[in-house]
């Protein structure tokens, strides 16, 4: 049929498809003209209780995930723990030659508090926990990788959460001791420092059973959990700065998560409006008191509203001291960031306890948009990373930033195409921000090297470039097909042909 007689809508149709392909050959070409930055670092993750194992051997002591797997296994999706993971306290020199194959800038992983201090306490210093730590630095160093450590990656010695834990504002003190003596025993070669990871996520923890220590203490525990970390974040930072940093030159981060809220009417002021709040508190909670100086307006006077509703005689968000406000105040060299997923919002009370009902927004995902089988939350969105470094830029005068976790969860398969695809799509995501956006991206990290206990859903999810056997004593490792995918891009700097299909327009 000539295209003259075809009807208006057949026309729209052809119109549109034409589009859509040229927008597919446009967005390959955009892809094969970028590459990542000279000096870009690329790394990847790990966390100490998800993959270390050996759990009570040389010294070690009792931290609040030993002791909820150990008490309430039941809570654990498949009733697996952590005692054993992936061995690598063991297997560390076999991690880190994967690292090496991988051409890794950097390795990100964090330090056990209770194999250091095994009550959390400075006065039981663990030589055997100093010296294992020692042995990856040295190790990392040797291979010609950059060390990049987080503090605290939410194993909470048992012994301070019988304290109260994070509710407890002394644990600011405990945790700032506690870095001490990282820096005394690691800061001449660790100069890239996490000092909290997800403070949101390990706050849930006291929220609601999302995590250890597993209490349900609502938002009034949520709050004071939060108001805790940021306080001991900056007591770090600050020590760091007055006793440490002009012999050691380190950089200090504190690493934030959350989802991007995206307006489900693009062209709705209250949807837009609503996003930003969502935004401002799911992000904005700990991003704006350590770059403008306390909680964002927006959330003290919903949160306060909701407390004078609810007839309370105070907000139970707590509030910052003067003297608060100018330590956290600037307390970071980098913006270290999480991202896995967005979300679009509009206004209302979603039920869903991963969202603080006092912002009051409804979440959606888009019928066309891939979401994992396995981490059902995870939704693919590239864009919603793109477009959370654009508001990271604008809101906060566009800082170094860190992409310190990014990564696709599976049932372990070898051939994980899914993972490859979820991960081009965000580094391109990347690319653009950096390319198109001029967002200060200097870092990217994919979450994780190896497969490991993911949390409240044990073994059921992997996350890891290596397969990780746990059936096997030995913990056999193997690459997948995303490690040499991972290692192509890290090896080329950019990404090429044969890396860009399945790039969705709609992601």
């Amino acid at each position: 049929m000539n295209s003259m007689n075809l009807n208006i809508k057949q026309r729209k149709l052809v119109i549109n498809s034409l589009l859509q392909i040229i927008f597919i050959i446009s967005r390959i070409n955009t892809i094969m003209g970028y590459e990542f930055p000279d000096g870009f670092l690329f790394g990847a993750s790990t966390a100490a209780y998800q993959i270390e194992g050996a759990w009570n051997e040389d010294g070690k002591g009792v931290n609040i995930w030993d002791h909820l797997v150990h008490n309430r296994p039941e809570l654990i999706k498949d009733r697996t723990n952590g005692d054993i993971a992936c061995d690598s306290y063991h297997k560390y020199k076999e991690d880190i030659a994967l690292a090496k194959n991988l051409n890794l800038k950097f390795y990100r992983f964090s330090i056990s508090w209770t194999r250091i201090l095994p009550s959390g306490e400075v006065n039981s210093l663990n030589l055997d926990g100093i010296a294992y730590y020692n042995r990856i630095i040295d190790e990392l160093i040797a291979n010609d990788i950059i060390p990049f450590v987080t503090m605290y990656h939410w194993d909470l010695p048992q012994y301070l959460q019988d304290l109260g834990g994070w509710v407890n504002p002394i644990m600011s003190d405990y945790f700032k001791e506690y870095a001490r003596v990282l820096f005394t025993h690691f800061g001449d070669r660790v100069k890239w420092w996490i000092t909290i990871n997800e403070p949101m996520q390990i706050s849930k923890g006291y929220a609601h059973c999302l995590y250890a220590p597993c209490l349900h203490l609502n938002n009034t525990g949520y709050y004071l959990a939060a108001h805790t970390l940021l306080i001991a974040h900056g007591k770090v930072y600050r020590m760091y700065e007055n006793m440490f940093k002009s012999q050691q030159k380190g950089n200090i981060s504190f690493s934030i998560n959350g989802v991007f809220f995206i307006p489900k009417n693009a062209d709705s002021p209250d949807d837009i409006k609503t996003a930003e709040r969502a935004n401002q508190f799911e992000r904005g909670w700990f991003s704006h008191p350590v770059y403008k100086g306390d909680y964002p307006s927006i959330m003290k006077e919903w949160v306060n509203k909701k407390c004078l509703k609810e007839g309370r005689p105070w907000s139970i968000l707590p509030t910052f001291s003067d003297d608060e406000i100018k330590m956290i105040k600037g307390s970071t060299d980098f913006f270290s960031l999480n991202y896995y997923s967005s979300r679009w919002v509009t206004h209302g009370n979603d039920l869903n306890l991963n969202y603080n009902p006092d912002a009051e927004y409804m979440t959606f995902v888009k019928e066309s948009v891939f979401r994992s089988p396995d981490a059902p939350w995870l939704a693919s969105i590239p864009n919603g990373l793109r477009q959370l470094l654009k508001w990271l830029n604008n809101e906060y005068g566009n800082p170094p930033i860190i992409i310190t976790e990014n990564g696709y969860g599976d049932n372990g398969q070898l051939n994980d195409f899914d993972r490859i695809n979820y991960l081009k799509g965000h580094l391109n995501a990347t690319l653009q921000a950096i390319h198109e956006d001029g967002c200060n991206v200097k870092g990217y990290t994919v979450w994780s090297l190896l497969d490991n206990f993911e949390w409240m859903d044990g073994f059921s999810i992997h996350f890891g470039l290596v397969k990780v056997d746990f059936s096997d004593p030995q913990r056999s490792r193997t690459p997948k097909a995303s490690y040499e995918f991972y290692k192509n891009v890290v090896s080329t700097r950019k990404l090429t042909t044969d890396t860009v299909s399945k790039i969705s327009p709609n992601e």
